[in-house]
C-alpha cells in the first residue's frame, strides 16, 4: 500500500512536469528510452563527407577527437571522460566543460587513475539510462578495465570504451606500454564490437556505430602516431564509410585487372592499412592484380554470411597485416600469411620498431609472392 501511494505520487509529479514543460518531458523521455535525436544520421553523413573532402593525415586518437567534435554537440546525452589522460586520449571536445560537484552540469569526467572504477562507473551510468557514457585510457591498461568491459557486453549496455596508443607504434614507452595482445583479446569477448579505424572517416564510422549500438558495447582503438590517409575520390570515401558501418570491412583498392581477376588480397586494420597500400603498388608494378581490404571491425565482418565474406576476401591468396598477435587472423587467410608480432615489443622510435619487427613493404611483397607461386 505504501509503495502504491509513492508510485501514484510519482506518476502525478511526472504528469505535472509533462504539462508544464512538454519539450523537456519529450527530451527526457527520448533519452531514457535510449533513442537518438532526430536528424542524428544527417550529422554523421555530414561529418563523413567533411572527412572525405579533407582527407587529413592524423593519428586516429586525433581522428577520434575530430569525430567527437562533429557528433557530441548533437548528442546532449553524451558523457565522457578519461583516466587522467585527457591530453593523450583526446576525449574532450570544443566547448565541453568538466563535471564538478557544485553544478553537475559538465559532460567531461576527470576520473583519475582508476581504470576499472572508471569503466564500472560508466556501466552504472549506462544502466541508469538517459546517457551515452564513454571513457578512455591507454590500450595496454584495458586489462584493468576488462571485467567491466565483459560485464557491459554481458548486460547488453551501450557503453563505449576508447583506448589509444595501440601497438608498437607508440615507440619509446617500451614493451610495457606496447599492447601487442590486447586487440586480439578484446575481440574474444562476445557481444562486443572492437573498432580499429585507419583514418578520419573510419573514426567517425566507429563512433556512429558505437552510438547506434543500443544493446552492445563498443571499443574504439586509436594510434599515437599519424596514419596516412589513402587518397581517393570523396565519393569513394563516403561509399567506403557506408560499407565499413554495414559490413565491418570493405575493398579499399581494387586489383587493376578487375574484381574478377584478383590474384592476391592484402587485408589490414588501423595504422597498417597504408602499409598494405604501398605493398600493393609494388605488387601491381610486378603484374600481380592486388586488392586491399580495410577491416576496421572484424566483429561485424564475422556476422556476414559466407557469400558476403567471399565477395570481399575472394578465394585468392591472402596476407593479413596487423601490429599484434597473429593467431586471430588465420581464420581469414587460411593457408595464407600473417604479418604480425608474437613477441613483446622493444623501446625505440616507432620507425625503428617497424623495421625490426618486419612491418615493411618488402616483407609483405615477399610473403605475397611466395603464396602466389605456390
Amino acid at each position: 500500500a505504501a509503495g502504491a501511494e509513492m508510485e501514484a505520487q510519482y506518476a502525478a509529479m511526472v504528469e505535472g512536469y509533462k504539462a508544464q514543460y512538454p519539450e523537456l518531458y519529450a527530451e527526457l523521455t527520448r533519452r531514457l528510452e535510449g533513442k537518438l535525436p532526430e536528424g542524428f544520421c544527417c550529422k554523421v553523413k555530414a561529418a563523413v563527407e567533411a572527412a572525405a573532402e579533407a582527407q587529413q593525415t592524423v593519428a586516429t586518437r586525433k581522428a577520434s577527437q575530430m569525430a567527437l567534435n562533429a557528433l557530441a554537440p548533437a548528442l546532449p546525452e553524451m558523457l565522457g571522460g578519461s583516466a587522467d589522460l585527457t591530453g593523450s586520449n583526446l576525449t574532450n571536445w570544443t566547448g565541453v566543460e568538466a563535471l564538478r560537484p557544485d553544478t553537475y552540469l559538465g559532460r567531461h569526467v576527470n576520473y583519475g587513475v582508476r581504470e576499472f572504477g572508471m569503466s564500472a562507473i560508466q556501466n552504472g551510468v549506462a544502466l541508469y539510462g538517459g546517457f551515452i557514457p564513454f571513457s578512455a585510457t591507454f590500450l595496454t591498461f584495458s586489462d584493468y578495465s576488462r571485467n567491466a568491459i565483459r560485464m557491459a557486453a554481458l548486460m547488453k549496455q551501450r557503453s563505449i570504451f576508447l583506448f589509444t596508443h595501440d601497438s608498437i607504434g607508440l615507440g619509446e614507452d617500451g614493451p610495457t606500454h606496447q599492447s601487442v595482445e590486447h586487440v586480439a583479446s578484446l575481440r574474444l569477448i562476445p557481444n562486443l564490437n572492437v573498432w580499429r579505424p585507419a583514418d578520419t572517416a573510419e573514426a567517425i564510422v566507429a563512433w556512429a556505430s558505437a552510438v547506434n549500438s543500443a544493446d552492445k558495447p563498443s571499443v574504439i582503438i586509436g594510434s599515437r602516431q599519424n596514419i596516412e590517409f589513402t587518397k581517393r575520390s570523396a565519393e569513394e570515401v563516403v561509399a567506403h564509410a557506408k560499407l565499413a558501418m554495414e559490413k565491418g570491412a570493405y575493398v579499399l583498392l581494387e586489383s587493376s585487372k578487375g574484381a574478377d581477376q584478383v590474384e592476391c588480397v592484402l587485408m589490414a586494420t588501423g595504422s597498417e592499412v597504408p602499409l598494405a597500400v604501398k605493398a600493393r603498388e609494388v605488387l601491381e608494378a610486378q603484374g600481380v592484380g592486388t586488392r586491399v581490404v580495410s577491416m576496421p571491425c572484424v566483429d561485424i565482418f564475422d556476422t556476414l554470411c559466407c557469400e558476403e565474406k567471399r565477395a570481399i576476401l575472394t578465394d585468392a591468396p591472402k596476407v593479413a597485416i596487423e601490429a599484434g598477435v597473429t593467431s586471430v587472423w588465420y581464420k581469414y587467410v587460411k593457408d595464407g600469411a600473417v604479418i604480425g608480432i608474437d613477441t613483446f615489443g622493444e623501446s625505440a622510435p616507432a620507425g625503428v620498431l617497424w623495421e625490426k619487427f618486419g612491418f615493411t613493404v618488402e616483407r609483405i611483397v615477399e610473403a605475397a609472392n611466395k603464396l602466389i607461386k605456390h
